[in-house]
């Protein structure tokens, strides 16, 4: 089973180069695809040193798009039959990848989260984005009828073949919600493992703010009814 690992990135010059050490140091990844997402602070230039290493693919957004434009772009280029996205952040570990890919090899799924609320160890959440995270998923779960535990999870693991004819056209943050309603409305059974969870505050650079939570939950109530 190959296993292609995509990295969107925007501005992660201080995380870049250990995040892709770790994904490395797992020795199962295939190939890594890092989407540079129009980068401003250096990071770009870490890049040219990184795509030199044999299974490191770096593509290069002349503009920032939004991070599910920079996801789209690599599942669009993964030779892979296995797809996991990380983020850059250092908030998810990779040394969790047996753990995500065990459910998919032992053939009783084909997309897999990681769940930040199942048990694993983790440092405090910031309050209003663990609410936020919580009420989106019971949103999720009354529209689509499911019992998942965390929707917006950043480890999303899935095979290719299992998302090929699903057209997916996130720019933002809208990634989560648009890639787990089109999911679920095609019955493809989503199963979730407890991961570790070490989330960065905003002053350590974390993006997502409280407008996304707003563009998630029209992602998720206009997706119940188109495609």
């Amino acid at each position: 089973m190959k296993v292609s690992v995509v990295i969107p990135v925007y501005n992660e010059r201080q995380t870049i180069r250990e995040i892709v050490q770790r994904v490395l140091d797992t020795g199962l990844i295939y190939e890594v695809i890092i989407v540079d997402d129009g980068s401003t602070d250096g990071t770009r230039e870490i890049l040219k040193e990184l795509e030199n290493l044999p299974p490191i693919r770096v593509i290069l957004h002349q503009a920032n798009a939004g991070k599910g434009a920079a996801v789209r772009t690599g599942i669009q280029n993964a030779r892979g039959d296995v797809i996991i996205i990380q983020d850059a952040d250092l908030e998810y570990d990779p040394r969790e990848y047996p753990k995500l890919l065990r459910p998919i090899e032992e053939g009783i799924a084909e997309v897999v989260y990681g769940s930040r609320f199942l048990g694993g160890a983790r440092r405090p959440i910031l309050f209003w984005n663990m609410v936020a995270n919580r009420l989106l998923t019971l949103i999720t779960n009354v529209l689509y009828n499911n019992i998942l535990s965390d929707m917006e999870t950043g480890y999303k693991v899935f095979k290719r073949e299992a998302i090929q004819n699903i057209p997916l056209r996130a720019q933002r943050f809208d990634f989560e919600p648009e890639f787990t309603a089109k999911i679920l409305k095609r019955r493809i059974r989503i199963y979730e493992v407890p991961i570790d969870f070490n989330p960065r505050d905003y002053s350590e650079g974390k993006k997502i703010k409280a407008w996304d939570a707003f563009e998630a939950l029209w992602a998720l109530i206009k997706y119940r009814f188109v495609d």
